[in-house]
């Protein structure tokens, strides 16, 4: 089974390491760590509990990975993370496992790109292909979709969700969902339209954004309540995938939505 792993690196004889794994120096790998094959630790990273690396992950140095949540409700119940294929996690990112309940696992998606002081607290579910800049931060259980974008300094609440394709600004509090395809921003964000150079950028039809826009006309600049809104863009617009999206997502709220 090749693998390169520093002689500077504690690793335990518990985990488990797949082929073509590089541990670089002053890494500590727990008992019970998965790391699959082709994943690069570059060095100083720490890896605990019930941890699963995907392959091709890439970690810098210093990061965290697995250790206890920030919950004084935690009481070292058997919990854990799981992270995806092709992740790049940069410098000093803290990723904690979950708490007990609702699955017990902090999931981290394929593609995402991590940078450096990130923070993903337990029980967060990140989707695939998401960028989060530096220092952003997500409080417990909140969920990210597909290509969202986060600027750099980002707060976001605990139980909050951010839409796919959604992109958050720089220096923003998120208190309320972000709905997909959407541009929010602001200390107390607010949304600023739809993220339209994004949705081009990711190969979105003129006539798919045309339709979310008229969507977004009747969500958030027309003066009807959200449960009428919704039920106008079922009754006058086309079904596409992208509003039924959006919709689900108005629908399933309950922290109530970015306005």
């Amino acid at each position: 089974m090749p693998k390169n792993i520093h002689k500077t690196a504690i690793v335990s004889p518990k985990a488990d390491i797949g082929v073509n794994v590089s541990i670089g120096p002053f890494c500590i790998i727990g008992d019970g760590v998965v790391i699959k094959k082709g994943a690069r630790l570059i060095s100083n990273v720490i890896v605990e509990g019930a941890t699963e690396i995907g392959e091709e992950c890439v970690i810098h140095p210093f990061a965290t990975i697995g250790l206890p949540p920030q919950d004084i409700k935690y009481k070292n119940e058997k919990t854990g993370v799981k992270i995806g294929k092709k992740n790049i996690i940069r410098e000093y990112t803290s990723i904690h496992r979950a708490t007990a309940g609702e699955g017990g696992v902090t999931e981290i998606g394929d593609s995402n790109f991590l940078m450096a002081y990130v923070h993903i607290a337990h029980d967060c579910k990140i989707g695939n292909s998401v960028i989060m800049a530096n220092a952003a931060m997500l409080a417990g259980h909140v969920i990210v979709e597909d290509f969202a974008v986060f600027g750099g300094l980002v707060v976001v609440h605990q139980f909050t969700r951010i839409g796919a394709y959604a992109m958050v600004g720089g220096f923003s509090g998120i208190g309320q969902d972000i709905p997909p395809y959407t541009m929010a921003s602001g200390a107390r964000a607010k949304l600023y339209g739809l993220n339209v150079i994004g949705l081009k950028r990711q190969g979105f039809s003129e006539e798919a954004i045309n339709n979310l826009k008229k969507g977004y006309k009747i969500l958030f600049r027309e003066k009807a309540t959200l449960k009428d809104a919704v039920k106008k863009i079922k009754s006058e617009l086309p079904e596409t995938k992208e509003l039924k999206h959006l919709v689900e997502f108005i629908e399933k709220n309950k922290r109530g939505i970015c306005r």
